[in-house]
């Protein structure tokens, strides 16, 4: 680096910028960061986020995503060390347009983790052709034609792109569910294309002075401090939307059936809950069926708890092909099973009880050698206004069938059907004949009265 003097002027040619050495300069000097500075600044926030999500893949690594964005941060991190070596080769464009380039395959990267997280298929055509094509115009308008304007167009667009193919899936649910973390990073997302967007319009409508990275200037800095804001609000967004998951996944656990992948007897009873708050708003029924493997103590004694557990996993696989969907069926212990049908009447529900059966006597009739054969009883009962939302009451009702099915030589179905009422007295008969006693019993009295007499 060497410097040269003139009046009130010092020509620094440290990446060529010049510094004037008047009072206003200074001051405006002291108060703004020049790129370098920036860019080494972005080098460190990189690798940091780097680390972070490669320990989150580490830690989980059925988490594909996180790989994605642990290689975006690295590659934004060489990125930004690339530009900087523009500071010491300052006669060359070359160190701006590789980092430049190796940031746009950065920013595609990350858009590809949003994909695998959304189990959305990697468009890695996509991303080589955007970061090809830029690469290749920056190069065309450093030499062919030489045009810094087309140069900041030309980075903006291959910035913006892969942000705007992902922000339909940020914006969207994740299997109905709103993610604050998603939320967040989709209004990341659109901010940083606003941003690429009005400096490549702000340098061509001369809005503000000068947007390039070549030489500092004010606009430049306040735009990549923002930039590297925004990179930590994107990122955060991701790690928001990771926990999310995360948790949904915990809390779905808590509702399935280790063996059977079903749901269990807490996920039964929060949607009977729901199922009679439903009904007994709109007065709709809706049935269940409580179902019992037939013999079950009698396989697991005879063939052992995995044969057991086999033929609890082959019913539940039967169970399913005869349910109809939005029928939910669980697990509520041992060999006893609950299926939801919800707006279904008592008859409906026989229907499903008897294609139940009749799918395990089919596979029964199938079994050779060693195959166990699975039959079942089922009791099928209907939601009433008597029970109004307490699913216990229906689930004795379903019971009730469920023994009855189990006395009628089991391997069958039974719907409850309870007694009916004893019908009520006739009080006006009843009193008519009291009045017929009383004035018989008068008359006898009075005759004997008589012949006393």
């Amino acid at each position: 680096m060497w410097v040269r003097k003139t009046t009130g002027m010092v020509f620094a040619n440290w990446a060529g910028w010049p510094i004037e050495r008047g009072e206003r300069e200074a001051r405006s000097g002291s108060m703004m960061l020049n790129i370098p500075t920036l860019w080494m600044v972005f080098v460190a926030n990189y690798l940091a986020l780097g680390l972070i999500w490669a320990y989150v893949a580490r830690s989980y690594p059925k988490f594909e995503a996180a790989r994605f964005w642990a290689g975006a941060s690295f590659l934004g991190a060489a990125g930004a060390t690339l530009a900087t070596l523009h500071v010491f080769f300052p006669e060359t464009l070359l160190p701006l347009m590789a980092g430049g380039t190796v940031m746009i395959f950065a920013g595609c990267l990350a858009t590809s983790g949003i994909n695998r997280f959304y189990g959305e298929p990697t468009f890695w055509r996509h991303s080589v052709l955007i970061t090809a094509s830029s690469a290749a115009a920056m190069l065309f308008f450093i030499y062919a034609y030489p045009s810094t304007g087309m140069r900041i167009l030309t980075y903006s667009l291959g910035q913006m792109l892969p942000f705007v193919l992902s922000l339909k899936l940020l914006l969207s649910s994740d299997e109905g569910r709103k993610s604050p973390g998603a939320r967040l990073a989709g209004i990341v997302t659109v901010v940083i294309v606003a941003i690429y967007a009005a400096r490549a319009i702000g340098y061509f409508a001369h809005l503000g002075g000068e947007f390039s990275t070549i030489r500092s200037n004010p606009q430049q800095s306040v735009i990549m401090l923002v930039l590297m804001f925004l990179s930590l609000a994107w990122n955060f967004g991701f790690l928001l939307m990771a926990i999310d998951r995360l948790r949904n996944e915990v809390a779905d656990l808590a509702l399935l059936d280790d063996l059977t992948g079903v749901g269990n007897r807490r996920h039964l009873l929060a949607r009977l809950s729901e199922e009679c708050a439903r009904s007994e708003r709109s007065g709709d029924p809706f049935a269940l069926l409580v179902i019992d493997l037939d013999g079950f103590k009698g396989i697991n004694d005879t063939y052992g708890h995995a044969a057991g557990d086999a033929c609890l996993q082959h019913f539940t696989l039967m169970a399913q092909t005869r349910l109809r969907p939005g029928d939910m069926l669980a697990r509520t212990g041992g060999d006893e099973f609950c299926v939801v049908l919800p707006a279904s009447t008592l008859r409906e529900g026989a229907m499903i009880a008897r294609r139940i059966v009749s799918v395990c006597r089919e596979d029964a009739e199938q079994c050779t050698g060693a195959d166990i054969p699975v039959s079942v009883s089922i009791g099928v009962a209907q939601w009433t206004r008597e029970m109004g939302a307490f699913p216990d009451r229906l689930i004795a009702a379903a019971d009730h069938a469920l023994y009855d099915a189990k006395k009628n030589g089991r391997n069958c179905h039974a719907v409850y059907d309870p007694a009916p009422p004893p019908p009520a007295p006739d009080y006006t008969e009843i009193l008519e004949r009291a009045l017929e006693a009383q004035a018989s019993r008068k008359l006898e009295t009075q005759q004997d009265l008589r012949k006393t007499a």
